[in-house]
């Protein structure tokens, strides 16, 4: 089974096609994450990614549904 955890778009670092890549804050903390599968994707959209990947954009409420789950299970600190 895999995990993938939303994630918000903050910077595109490089856009070129094959190392399309940015920085993406997850509920305040922001890790580099290539966007290369993602293309459509820009600033301020959220993700889903699975191992460093950004594997398909999401809707901000079903981003933050995800957020409040992780909170109720002790994975996410509240901000």
């Amino acid at each position: 089974m895999c995990l993938g955890i939303p994630g918000r778009i903050e910077e595109i670092i490089n856009n070129s096609p094959l190392e399309r890549c940015g920085r993406v804050s997850f509920g305040g903390i922001s890790r580099e994450v290539n966007l290369a599968y993602v293309p459509e994707a820009a600033v301020g959209d959220y993700v889903i990614v699975h191992v460093g990947f950004a594997i398909s954009r999401v809707r901000e409420d079903e981003a933050r549904r995800v957020f409040r789950y992780l909170e109720e299970i002790g994975e996410l600190k509240a901000p």
